[in-house]
């Protein structure tokens, strides 16, 4: 087990063991994660029809996707938000709430009316629900990366702040397991009847798990010591934002940068492979699903190993080799989709995401340190958060619009190059943070 980041704490304080940090962030993430992405996966299998069924396939689709972009509107609110109070009182207690507010709105679209029950107003009660999940996602990833890196030495948080990282692949791949194991199991008119409540209902249950091992894990010590020492010092009070806006804006902007092609390259190669592969290459549901589900297993393997690696040779080297993966996988990523085989679509996902693990693993780690700890829940989440709208969220929309005008891939791979390209110079222009420590009262604020 390791030791915190600063000074030993006070004999009369529980520090919780870095294993079990690890193992209630990661169990924490992974629910938030499954509860996001099965948005996504029904949005490009059933919501078309379920809620959007007036429109034509590839319209309703861009419909559902545009209500799944939303959720990634609302993420940045949420990162303010839970990043004010992340900051203010603490990491632990905003981390309970994110779940169960996931939680709620995703169980509560297992039990929504559909389109031909209610009207209009069923779409709109599921974007209220994805307005609610991508709020409370936006304060989940800052406080889980936080409470991991603050916990952990700093020869070492590149490979601890990974595991959270990893709940993102870990939630897909529960979340499309679930779904690969309906399809497989009942009818496609059972599915789009009443089938693709079940994996929402069962949100219910996960939240249950992820509360009852949340709640045993303690403060980070460096978010006590910075809080007491800023009453010690009589300090006066302001918004974390503020301080994050003045100090710290190129760091903010650098985290969004980082984050860009990250994030694209993702939602192409999880949400958007399930468009593209079902109504171009003509393959099943089923087997795009699990395609996804093996590239996924991969994805969880590996982003530990990117992370650990970025605490060797640091944070910056690990993400340019993934912003040059991407880039250069992109123009292989659709023709191998294109031979129409499950081996050639599982290749291009895992490639797709093992490269897009050495952008993400060394992320909680490196968006930590680029922060001081009176800000570092704001300033991380906003960084973080404010990308996903231009970036996750709309990469979908945008690669099914590009694929409609043009009718060809190419677009989409020149447009996910673009993102690599952005990323490639967010990275140029940033400190390499490796081995800061986290105790330290600020770092110099590049903005200055």
């Amino acid at each position: 087990m390791e030791p915190n980041t600063a000074s030993s704490p006070t004999p009369d304080r529980a520090r919780t063991p870095i294993l079990r940090v690890v193992t209630a962030s990661l169990v924490g993430t992974t629910i938030e994660w499954y509860d996001f992405f099965l948005y996504g996966a029904a949005a490009a299998l059933v919501f078309n029809q379920v809620f959007f069924p007036e429109s034509d396939p590839l319209v309703g689709t861009m419909l559902a996707f545009t209500t799944y972009a939303v959720g990634f509107v609302a993420r940045p609110l949420g990162g303010l938000v839970f990043g004010h109070y992340g900051d203010r009182i603490g990491r632990k207690q905003l981390l309970v709430i994110s779940l169960l507010m996931m939680g709620g709105s995703t169980f509560a679209i297992g039990l929504l009316p559909t389109y031909a029950a209610i009207g209009v107003a069923a779409p709109l009660l599921l974007t209220l629900m994805r307005v609610v999940q991508g709020f409370s996602l936006g304060g989940e990833w800052g406080g889980a990366v936080l409470l991991v890196s603050e916990h952990g030495r700093p020869e070492h948080r590149g490979f601890w702040a990974s595991w959270p990282q990893a709940g993102a692949p870990g939630g897909n791949l529960l979340a499309t397991a679930v779904l690969a194991i309906l399809s497989v199991t009942m009818t496609d008119a059972s599915f789009v009847s009443w089938g693709w409540r079940v994996p929402f209902l069962l949100s219910g249950v996960l939240v249950l798990v992820g509360l009852w091992i949340r709640l045993a894990v303690s403060e980070s010590e460096v978010f006590r010591q910075a809080r007491e020492r800023a009453e010690t010092e009589a300090v006066p009070e302001r918004a974390p934002i503020v301080g994050v806006l003045r100090d710290h804006w190129r760091e903010a902007l650098v985290a969004m940068g980082v984050r860009m092609a990250e994030n694209v390259s993702y939602y192409i190669v999880t949400a958007f492979i399930l468009v593209y592969a079902t109504q171009e290459a003509e393959l099943s549901r089923a087997e795009v699903l699990n395609a996804v589900l093996v590239a996924s297993a991969v994805h969880l393997v590996t982003i530990p190993a990117w992370g650990a690696l970025s605490d060797r040779i640091g944070r910056r080297p690990v993400v340019t080799v993934g912003a040059v993966g991407i880039a250069l996988w992109a123009f292989a990523f659709f023709p191998l989709i294109d031979v129409g085989t499950f081996w050639a679509a599982t290749l291009a996902a895992t490639v797709g995401l093992i490269f897009h693990g050495a952008m993400y693993g060394p992320q909680g780690a490196f968006f930590s340190e680029l922060f001081s700890t009176r800000v570092r829940y704001s300033g991380a989440s906003v960084g973080y958060q404010l990308a996903s709208i231009v970036a996750g969220g709309l990469a979908p929309l945008i690669a099914t619009a590009l694929l409609a005008a043009f009718g060809s891939s190419l677009p989409v791979a020149l447009y996910l190059t673009a993102m690599c390209a952005v990323t490639l110079v967010a990275v140029a222009v940033s400190r390499e943070t490796r081995g800061r420590d986290l105790g330290e009262a600020a770092p110099e604020p590049a903005g200055r």
